[in-house]
């Protein structure tokens, strides 16, 4: 077997240019959201990583048509979909795949989804969806870590309020609405730029939602859902990474493609922390020429800093000239990272959801593994700030949600190359 690694030498300053791709998040719901639609849709801007090739290869097995036109454009054709099932090889791999569920229930009135994989961020309950099925009038059961679902007669329209702001049971509740009967009203709703996303690819479909980006959203159920053409935001995580990578390494980037206002409590984190950021119509420029700053964080629900963020900007932080506290809102394992960036010289104390940091001078080089896909991003940027080699292993958390991520460092200067060596098995004691 062979492991895969990124080799990556530090103390280059990022300049140039760098274009961002679709939005990883809201690829993984639209795909999905196909199903509703006897018909072909065509779906531009998708990003190239690997949540998108195994969700198309879920809709493969299902029966669909799926068929790349170019890189980022995909056809799919699910008229001819027929089983209703996703399976653990394929679940396993992203969370994402629990999204089938709201969408064969709204079709099928059926599906059977193995409990869904992706990064180990803590524990990700599954009971708000449920609520909002069962609500709908869909039955609900796990057996054997398979998630079943069944409907007699059709769903109906009902008014589901969430708990807990949850992105997912958001977008898993809204695929399964579009084709009830009636009314479905949804409040205490995720609003990220994803969900509005797709919202809008639904009402290119057919449905009928509105209020998606707001506390409230009403879903007049249709019976019919057609096929349609549509183009994918660009990624605001993947923008944001840049962003940071450019002021972490004191470069000058200006990163295109990007809706400036999805980037707000980013863009402000950064000028805090000491970095110059220019917007424009769809780019934003993002330079440093003084030291990194100190700043405190804490990560929340849209419109607040997301914390797909976090861990990148932790990275940074830990090159400041002063103390930083990173507090964590959403997720409980989100600093398992943080063992990571200390062989590397960082000097940050975690208490629960809370982490210290305590600015270095400098980090250095060092063998290293990403624990999930943002917390290997955090590592490509420490990487690059630090004196010598760094080796990143398990990276294919990294390409999951990062497109071209080689490529695209090597476009603003920086030496990183994918190697690929023998995994070598050491035996056990006697």
């Amino acid at each position: 077997m062979l492991l895969e690694k990124f080799i990556m030498q530090g103390g280059a300053r990022l300049s140039g240019e760098v274009t961002i791709g679709g939005a990883k998040n809201a690829v993984v719901a639209i795909i999905p959201a196909t199903i509703l639609a006897k018909g072909r849709c065509v779906i531009h801007n998708v990003p190239n990583i690997s949540d998108v090739s195994i969700l198309l290869k879920v809709l493969a097995e299902m029966g669909a048509d799926v068929a790349f036109h170019d890189k980022r454009t995909v056809e799919i054709d699910t008229t001819n979909i027929t089983n209703p099932y996703v399976s653990y090889e394929l679940a396993r791999h992203l969370r994402a795949s629990y999204y089938y569920l709201g969408a064969l229930i709204g079709r099928c009135g059926q599906a059977s989804v193995s409990m869904p994989g992706g990064c180990s961020l803590g524990v990700r309950p599954i009971d708000q969806h449920i609520k909002g099925f069962e609500s709908l009038g869909a039955s609900v059961s796990i057996d054997h870590g398979v998630i079943n679902t069944s409907l007699e007669g059709s769903l109906i329209g009902s008014h589901v309020y969430f708990d807990v702001v949850s992105v997912g049971a958001t977008i898993n509740v809204m695929l399964a609405a579009a084709r009830a009967k009636g009314l479905t009203i949804l409040e205490n709703v995720a609003k990220e730029p994803h969900i509005v996303d797709l919202a809008n690819f639904l009402n290119t479909m057919g449905a009928d939602i509105r209020g998606a980006g707001t506390d409230v959203i009403k879903i007049h159920g249709v019976d019919i859902m057609r096929g349609a053409e549509y183009s994918i935001i660009p990624d605001q995580i993947e923008a944001g990474t840049y962003m940071i990578a450019a002021a972490a390494t004191g470069g000058d980037v200006l990163v295109q493609n990007v809706i400036p206002k999805h980037m707000e409590s980013v863009s402000n984190k950064l000028i805090h922390a000491g970095a110059i950021v220019e917007e424009y119509d769809d780019s934003i420029r993002v330079r440093r020429e003084g030291p990194v700053l100190p700043t405190n964080i804490k990560t929340m629900s849209h419109p607040g800093f997301p914390t797909d963020m976090q861990p990148q900007m932790t990275a940074m932080l830990a090159l400041s000239e002063g103390t930083s506290v990173v507090t964590e809102g959403i997720w409980d394992s989100r600093f398992r990272y943080v063992d990571e960036l200390a062989r590397m010289g960082a000097n940050i104390q975690v208490d629960g959801k809370v982490a210290v940091v305590q600015g270095v001078e400098r980090l250095t080089g060092a063998q290293v593994k990403a624990t999930d896909l943002r917390a290997g991003a955090a590592l490509m940027i420490a990487a690059l700030t630090a004196k010598g080699e760094t080796e990143i292993e398990d990276i294919f958390h990294i390409e999951r949600g990062y497109e071209d991520v080689v490529d695209k460092f090597r476009s603003l200067g920086a030496t990183v190359k994918r190697i690929e060596v023998p995994d070598v098995d050491i035996p056990a004691a006697l």
